[in-house]
């Protein structure tokens, strides 16, 4: 077994990173985690790879240090959250003027604007159930908004400003506090059912607000930039984002990775199908067309992850680095590294090093009852395993 060191090797403070990070995503881990690993084992100009990708973490920081950067994950979602980021449109297509005119075009290019607003009679049957979530008005410019991207991607219309807008949309979609489109609900990584938000709504009396859409957008669109971002003239050839599996990585040539730090779904611990059901909607994803990777079973887990390192093996390039975190399952009572050694057997791969990150529980989960300190992961373990 490969050595073990333990530390505290990044903060444990929340939001120490770059703005741009802040997008939410269930069971995403701090972007101190690749910096550390994309400055010990990466050069200036090398390509980073993240096979699951989830709200982009890996890329994102690789790419503020100068790496090229390849992502994929099997949901759509996170291409969309991500992209945006790494490419982000003129400051100047930024301001509240730019954006309240932009979605005034994509409300007054839905059919019917008084009757969709005002009466609800536009709203497509199957999505008036969103009303437990959203307030009438919101809730059809929302469908004004999917229709106007859809429309504006067939037509090859669509833009750096509408793929802003729609991932800051994503973000804003539902939440705790008025900073959301909707009521208050579950935090902004998952989306609970609707007969849970009709608990919750009647348990505080409550019933979606009106919201300033451009408003609450411009905010957002603020803080994610407050540090600003120099866009690159190699942008383009330095990001490869895809929707696709992680054993499957056909978008990437042989040997063409130098570093990878990635982060599998712990066994069956996350629903991602259920967490993401209504960011889905929004992006005018099918409801079950994703498929999720879902382990009921180390031995299932196990042979998951040795596809996705098969794959590995042809694109990392020889004494490249893997850096797989494998997190903290079952109160610690699963060790995930044992398994990944396992599955590394005969593959051109050594296992050289644990590292297992000890820090105090800083996230505030005041919503599910949790104290600081007393529940939640409070440690990060990363199994270092070297290209052969």
């Amino acid at each position: 077994m490969a050595i073990e060191q333990v530390g505290s090797f990044w903060t444990s403070q929340q939001r120490q990173g770059h703005p741009l990070h802040e997008i939410s995503y269930r069971a995403c881990f701090k972007p101190q985690l690749p910096s550390f690993f994309v400055e010990r084992y990466s050069r200036r100009g090398d390509r980073v790879l993240d096979p699951f990708m989830g709200r982009g973490t890996t890329a994102l920081q690789a790419y503020l240090m100068g790496r090229k950067v390849a992502a994929s994950d099997t949901n759509p979602l996170c291409e969309q959250l991500l992209r945006p980021r790494l490419l982000p449109p003129p400051m100047s297509s930024l301001t509240l003027t730019a954006l309240s005119e932009r979605l005034a075009s994509m409300f007054l290019a839905s059919r019917s604007l008084d009757k969709v607003c005002h009466e609800n009679t536009e709203i497509p049957s199957g999505d008036a159930r969103l009303t437990v979530f959203f307030h009438p008005r919101v809730l059809s410019q929302l469908v004004a908004m999917k229709q106007w991207f859809a429309r504006r991607k067939k037509e090859g219309g669509y833009d750096r400003l509408d793929d802003w807008i729609r991932m800051v949309s994503l973000n804003r979609l539902t939440g705790h506090s008025p900073g959301f489109f909707s009521v208050r609900t579950m935090p902004p990584n998952q989306a609970i059912s609707l007969a849970a938000q009709r608990k919750i709504n009647a348990r505080h009396g409550q019933v979606p607000p009106l919201r300033d859409l451009a408003q609450l957008i411009y905010k957002k669109s603020q803080s994610l930039l407050r540090q600003g971002v120099a866009e690159r003239q190699s942008a383009i050839d330095a990001v490869r984002l895809e929707t696709c599996r992680s054993h499957e990585l056909s978008y990437l040539s042989d040997a063409s990775v130098d570093l990878v730090i990635t982060s599998p779904p712990f066994l069956n611990t996350v629903d991602y199908a259920q967490d993401n059901w209504l960011r889905l909607w929004f992006l005018g994803v099918r409801e079950g067309a994703v498929e999720f990777s879902v382990s009921s079973s180390l031995e299932a887990w196990r042979d998951f992850v040795r596809k996705t390192f098969v794959e590995l093996a042809r694109v990392v390039r020889k004494g490249g680095r893997v850096a797989f975190e494998v997190g903290e399952v079952r109160k610690g009572k699963v060790l995930l590294e044992q398994e990944v050694a396992k599955s590394l057997t005969s593959l051109p791969f050594r296992l050289e090093k644990i590292f297992i990150n000890r820090q105090e529980f800083t996230k505030t989960s005041n919503c599910w009852g949790v104290e600081n300190n007393k529940s939640g992961t409070n440690s990060n373990r990363i199994v270092v395993i070297k290209r052969l």
